[in-house]
């Protein structure tokens, strides 16, 4: 992969430009960091008070109600954005949908179970848990790079 590096004070904002044949594994890394750069920060509300959340640092964000929360190891928060938002703003590459209402940092789960009808139960390394639904195991089995193939 080569790499060109413009410096200009003439340019009044950054931009980035990839040129390749097809978009691979590593295109996508690249984009999604650059995504992540984008949202630095999270604002929640807790109580009246106004916090700075770090996308890394919030273990999840559920909805419930009209309202959707964001869960760190500080409590919880309530986030103006909608669920479809945050899965715009988020990097999808620590970022995953588990159900309707939950989308889950990767970096914060600790192990995941088999349950009934097909789904998993995902336990987060603060003790919570969540059941991913049918509609989304496919989709969390791929951002953990789980072979789903039977082998026979």
């Amino acid at each position: 992969m080569k790499v060109s590096l413009d410096i200009n004070n003439d340019y009044e904002e950054t931009k980035v430009t990839i040129q390749c044949q097809e978009v691979d594994d590593s295109i996508k890394e690249i984009l999604d960091f650059l995504k992540g750069r984008e949202t630095e920060f999270i604002v929640g509300k807790q109580g009246e008070m106004q916090h700075i959340l770090k996308p890394a640092d919030i273990h999840c964000f559920y909805s419930q109600t009209d309202a959707v929360f964001a869960v760190t190891a500080n409590g919880e928060f309530k986030v103006k954005e909608k669920l479809y938002e945050l899965e715009e703003l988020l990097s999808p590459r620590q970022f995953v949908r588990l159900s309707k209402s939950v989308i889950a940092n990767l970096h914060e789960l600790s192990h995941f179970e088999a349950s009934f009808n097909g789904t998993l139960c995902v336990h987060f390394k603060s003790g919570k848990k969540e059941y991913v639904t049918r509609h989304y195991v496919n989709s969390i089995k791929d951002a953990l790079k789980i072979n789903r193939r039977k082998e026979g």
